[in-house]
């Protein structure tokens, strides 16, 4: 999963990137209203985290102006002011939710769940595809009785698969979900993890769920 964090305070910001992308989430920066508003635009994240007070631009206008631009991305807003008509301001110009400074980290992650899970009504807390499943909690994938620990790329690479069965991905596909923005398109890093997620999940199974389509790129899911 893909975030953008658009937050004018250099230091918070990065710590937001770090714990993300230490539970596995592809997390880019950027410090301005005009330039998270361009790329929440051009870009495809999952979610936007966006402060409500910047320099250039407030977050509400960001926000409204994304909505009016037909950016349909779950908005979580970040501020430090509490009050109701602050957050009814962020509500009602297209937000999906409301996080005051400070907050702890664990329930900014169940936010950022919660609202990834909406439109999902059937999801709880595992994804499941034949006898593999993915724990979205303890991020411990487990094919037929054997669990597999996974490393933060892996998490990200085998979650996106997961959320996208049964459909041909294409390399730019995977790499603009699971990685930011500084991935380089001709690196050969997916077909590295690909092959590492094989060894774990697909290694001594009658049945493969990873399928490289020639020229294409990938397919997970069961194959007659």
């Amino acid at each position: 999963m893909r975030v953008l964090i658009v937050e004018d305070n250099p230091k918070i910001a990065s710590s937001l990137q770090r714990g993300l992308r230490e539970h596995g989430y592809a997390a880019d920066v950027c410090h301005s209203g005009f330039e998270g508003e361009d790329l929440a635009a051009a870009e495809h994240y999952d979610l936007v985290l966006l402060d409500l007070m910047l320099p250039d631009r407030d977050g509400v206008e960001v926000c409204r102006n994304l909505r009016r631009r037909c950016v349909d991305t779950p908005v979580l807003m970040l501020t430090a002011l509490s009050g109701t008509d602050n957050k009814v301001a962020g509500l009602d110009a297209g937000a999906d939710d409301y996080l005051t400074k400070p907050f702890e980290f664990e329930e900014l992650l169940a936010r950022i769940r919660a609202l990834l899970r909406r439109g999902e009504a059937s999801e709880g807390r595992l994804l499941e595809c034949d006898d593999l499943t993915l724990d979205l909690y303890t991020r411990v994938a487990k094919r037929g009785d054997k669990e597999h620990e996974l490393s933060n790329k892996e998490y990200a690479l085998l979650e996106y698969l997961m959320r996208n069965p049964n459909r041909v991905l294409s390399r730019v596909q995977i790499g603009e979900s699971v990685w930011d923005m500084n991935f380089e398109a001709g690196s050969n890093v997916i077909d590295v993890y690909v092959s590492q997620l094989r060894k774990k999940i697909d290694r001594m199974h009658d049945r493969p769920l990873i399928h490289t389509i020639k020229g294409a790129g990938y397919r997970f899911g069961v194959m007659d």
